[in-house]
């Protein structure tokens, strides 16, 4: 999908609203230090990233932890693997954000990585940088102009 402005074409797409750099840890990373990093980073997830190769390997969400909390798991104990997503839907920094959109509807989920053509995190989307988005357009009263197909 395209912005018109001017008559010109400009096209919004994953980078522009990504947050970067990602907050990125390793798979044997504590429960409690990924919700430390949650806490002090102000976000939702944490991408888990391969300690060799920096490729990700899956996702650790709030609700990841409330699933590990309503467990009786003792955060200190347990590690980022074994509540992560692996494998987790992704999209490349050049994809047009209404199909990001429409994949995090499709797949249910409120976090998207952004990762290169080498399959390492360059960003993250949230759906409050999504809504942020749509405030803005919103704000320009161009939101109409957005979402025409």
């Amino acid at each position: 999908m395209v912005l018109l402005l001017r008559r010109r074409k400009v096209p919004l797409r994953a980078e522009d609203i990504m947050t970067a750099p990602p907050i990125t840890a390793t798979p044997n990373t504590s429960i409690k230090d990924i919700a430390m990093l949650m806490r002090k980073n102000k976000v939702g997830s944490v991408l888990i990233v391969d300690e060799e190769t920096g490729k990700l390997r899956g996702i650790v969400t709030e609700h990841d932890l409330v699933y590990a909390c309503s467990e009786g798991w003792h955060p200190e104990n347990r590690q980022a693997w074994e509540i992560m997503t692996e494998d987790p839907i992704t999209v490349r920094p050049d994809e047009e954000i209404v199909e990001v959109m429409k994949k995090m509807r499709d797949a249910g989920v409120r976090h998207i990585p952004v990762v290169d053509r080498d399959g390492k995190p360059v960003g993250m989307i949230s759906a409050r940088d999504v809504l942020d988005l749509v405030l803005t357009l919103a704000g320009l009263g161009i939101i109409h102009e957005f979402f025409k197909e």
